[in-house]
């Protein structure tokens, strides 16, 4: 298959390599447009006021490999791939594997996820990998999953273009306790922006805080009888969710569908 690679931790990541270099050796042709640096939770912004340069990167990755160093953020990445520097559509979009888990609400400011939406926006499935831990470096599991997975795709397509959200423990494979079909959950967070002082006597502000997980969801009811990917992560499972671009909020139309007739008076000035 022909696979369209990126991520938001920056081409030299050793996740991107790991599965790049896992999904060539199994035979598939792979590309990878990849940030030239660092662009982790810059959920779906593109670059429109500054040019976006990419450059070839060589002996990263396997040989077969054709690897891209880009200057924007993940979306421009694959929006610059699919626009300009490959040939034919791809089979799918992945992004990954991140360094650190996006469960629940995080999706929403993952550049990670937002990478692999932008492949559904245009209508190819896409695959986000995640493996949860920020220090644990041992990405093979991960990569495993991530060719077994598209071995199974390949199988059994998915009805629609959509996306797969996946994060893998950070464990060895004989630890691990399976993989679950799971709905987004939610993450919250207790923010605090420390106050620092810098070496020219400016106040600058700094994110920092901790996670709120045990968050209870009651916004999808009829979905209840699965876990969330943040209770599957916690069982030691890998979490499969699937996503979709569209935020309509179905229960909504049917609430604000029922509202009395609101007349709106436009008066002229």
């Amino acid at each position: 298959m022909k696979l369209l690679l990126s991520n938001d931790d920056g081409i030299f990541a050793p996740g991107i390599r790991a599965l790049a270099n896992r999904l060539a050796e199994a035979g598939h042709q792979v590309t990878v447009v990849c940030p030239d640096r660092e662009r982790s939770a810059t959920g779906h912004g593109l670059t429109l006021f500054d040019p976006i340069r990419a450059e070839r990167v060589e002996s990263l990755f396997e040989p077969t490999v054709q690897a891209w160093a880009c200057s924007g953020t993940p979306s421009d990445c694959i929006k610059l791939a699919l626009g300009a520097l490959l040939d034919q559509p791809p089979d799918f979009v992945l992004s990954g594997i991140n360094q650190g888990s996006n469960l629940g609400t995080d999706i929403l400011y993952s550049g990670t996820v937002s990478a692999a939406m932008e492949g559904v926006i245009e209508g190819i499935p896409s695959l986000a990998f995640s493996l949860a831990s920020f220090t644990v470096q041992e990405f093979t599991p991960a990569a495993q999953f991530a060719e077994d997975l598209l071995a199974q795709l390949a199988k059994s397509p998915l009805p629609e273009a959509m996306l797969l959200n996946v994060n893998v423990p950070a464990l060895p494979a004989a630890e691990l306790a399976g993989v679950a079909i799971t709905r987004q959950g939610i993450r919250r967070y207790h923010d605090v922006f420390q106050k620092r002082i810098d070496p020219r006597g400016k106040t600058y502000y700094w994110l920092a805080g901790e996670v709120l997980e045990d968050v209870e969801d009651l916004s999808n009811e009829p979905y209840q009888n699965f876990l969330t990917d943040v209770e599957a992560i916690r069982k030691n499972l890998i979490t499969v969710t699937p996503l979709k671009y569209n935020l309509t909020y179905a229960a909504g139309l049917e609430a604000l569908d029922s509202w009395p007739t609101v007349s709106i008076s436009l008066q002229q000035s």
